[in-house]
């Protein structure tokens, strides 16, 4: 059996794994007396799926010879990698399952899309165009990695905050957002609203959870934004390098520069402006889409210097 063979069949272990871990936290959230154990499963489930991700990237580098981003299959893993880390990470840190039920769904799809709609021959492992041949690969490509699988997880919560309000303008200002745990927040909202017949508890517990949602939101924006940055200022060096201009206004360049504005308005009308809340989680929102239009759309539907790097 080669290694092509092994990869193949870890990447499909993977994706049983992840659908495994997606039923077990949705299940949690319908039977919230089994929550515990049913999400001490879905974690375990996840670390697997990401130690076999980490075992499928380190042998396809230490076989190929590279960094293995160099096809947007290998981009599709390293995302589905990057997003497991910080999901844990997160639910390490805040305790909140409510994470892992919102996200997974998300990295079932990258890896599903990965495995089962990308041809065998767009999957394998081919030698880098000289463009590609700089130490700024690993730099530039792992920062623009890491970024869009932070905001794509702030972004989510966005959307998230949108749904539960309906749409409506809520006011945050009474609640203390410093340590509201989201699952936690979440558990009490629904036993509230099952368990209690006054509109004020029910909606006092709606509005807690908002108030988590927007809160995290913010951090979690806050934290992908500066690796956004750092990819984009190591883009324009590795461009210097390999083709004598820092910016030459290709759709990959341009969209990134309209998701690098679009994050950058959001945390400005935060930090100066004071929004939160409606406002905020909208402009959240848009970065969602406009993500996916920067990472795979103008692969998709338009040619540029970055087009050879994901498709061939």
């Amino acid at each position: 059996m080669n290694w092509d063979n092994i990869q193949n069949i870890s990447s499909n272990i993977v994706f049983g794994i992840l659908l495994l871990a997606m039923t077990v936290y949705w299940i949690s959230l319908f039977f919230l007396n089994w929550r515990n154990n049913l999400t001490k499963v879905g974690r375990f489930c996840a670390l697997g799926a990401n130690f076999l991700l980490f075992f499928i990237l380190s042998s396809r580098w230490i076989v190929a010879g590279y960094f293995p981003l160099s096809n947007l299959y290998e981009s599709l893993l390293f995302l589905t990698w990057t997003l497991l880390i910080i999901y844990l990470y997160i639910e390490f840190k805040t305790k909140s399952k409510l994470i892992g039920a919102i996200l997974l769904p998300v990295i079932l799809l990258i890896n599903g899309f990965a495995n089962l709609t990308l041809s065998p021959e767009m999957q394998k492992s081919s030698p880098l165009v000289p463009a590609l041949q700089s130490n700024w690969l690993m730099m530039h490509v792992s920062m623009m990695m890491l970024s869009y699988a932070t905001l794509i997880i702030g972004s989510l919560l966005c959307i998230l905050f949108l749904i539960i309000s309906n749409y409506q303008e809520v006011d945050l200002g009474a609640i203390d957002k410093s340590s509201l745990p989201l699952y936690n927040v979440l558990v009490d909202y629904y036993e509230t609203k099952s368990l209690s017949t006054s509109n004020e508890i029910s909606e006092l517990g709606k509005l807690k959870l908002l108030s988590s949602l927007d809160n995290w939101s913010y951090r979690i924006i806050g934290l992908g934004f500066p690796f956004l940055t750092i990819g984009i200022i190591a883009g324009g060096v590795w461009a210097n390098e390999a083709w004598g201009s820092y910016w030459s206004w290709d759709p990959k360049e341009t969209w990134a520069l309209i998701t690098w504005i679009i994050f950058a308005t959001y945390l400005h009308s935060r930090i100066t402006k004071g929004w939160e809340g409606k406002k905020t989680a909208i402009l959240g929102s848009i970065g969602f889409f406009i993500i996916w239009i920067c990472y795979l759309g103008v692969n998709f539907l338009g040619k540029g210097l970055h087009s050879y790097g994901w498709l061939s």
